[in-house]
């Protein structure tokens, strides 16, 4: 498991720690946001495009429209890193 820092203000708060675990069996990794109860399971075959529109689809249900997007890019960057 990693942990990430976002550093990314929503509203009055910062959403700091993302939590990151990937599952080379399965080929997924498990991304957790406990800040906002957040999180999602993302396959390896997943498009980078398509990966970030549903990463802001999901996050803009539990964040401002700019956090849910500065931390979708984010996400996407360090999934495809690992």
């Amino acid at each position: 498991m990693k942990i990430r820092k976002a550093n990314i203000m929503n509203g009055d708060q910062m959403i700091t720690d993302v939590y990151l675990h990937e599952n080379k069996r399965q080929f997924h990794t498990l991304v957790a946001v406990p800040q906002l109860e957040w999180s999602m399971l993302i396959s390896y075959e997943e498009e980078k495009s398509a990966l970030i529109k549903k990463l802001d689809a999901s996050l803009a249900n539990m964040a401002e429209k700019q956090a849910a997007a500065e931390l979708s890019q984010k996400i996407v960057q360090w999934v495809t890193e690992m």
